[in-house]
């Protein structure tokens, strides 16, 4: 059975990719303001200019999980050359935000691209425990062709 080598199209991203609430003053609302914009920028698909914005929320909150985790996704979609960049803030995030199933989807897709299975099936088996219906959207992507039309998942071509 091949391993298909996917990324989640934003069509796909729920609760954890949506835009937060903004607070009132300070460097939290600056941080999540950026954030908000980089939400915008990854779903058009600008990944780089994503990418800048979530650098920005981070320099004003580095304790942003959601931050780390959508950077991650941004630089993982821009190419291979990004890959172990990307995985030190899916790290991060989950290391902040421990219960952020999107994370752990986002993560193994990565660790799928690396060839690394083993650490795949081990964040597929804690989705499980997240969110039983994101596991099996994941168990299709390591299984399948990497093609799932019905969830919004497409390939990812380096």
């Amino acid at each position: 059975m091949a391993i298909a080598l996917v990324a989640c199209a934003p069509a796909a991203w729920a609760v954890e990719s949506d835009p937060l609430p903004v607070p009132k003053g300070g460097a939290r609302q600056r941080a999540v303001t950026a954030y908000n914009e980089g939400v915008k920028l990854m779903v058009d698909k600008r990944y780089a200019a994503a990418q800048q914005k979530f650098q920005e929320a981070l320099a004003a909150d580095e304790k942003l999980a959601e931050a780390h985790n959508n950077l991650a996704f941004s630089l993982r979609m821009q190419g291979a050359h990004h890959r172990e960049r990307a995985l030190r803030h899916y790290d991060r995030a989950l290391q902040l935000k421990p219960d952020l199933a999107r994370a752990y989807m986002y993560r193994a897709v990565l660790f799928t691209q690396m060839g690394d299975l083993a650490r795949a099936r081990a964040d597929h088996a804690r989705l499980r425990a997240l969110d039983p219906q994101l596991a099996a959207r994941l168990e299709r992507i390591m299984a399948g062709d990497g093609r799932d039309e019905s969830d919004g998942l497409t390939p990812q071509y380096d």
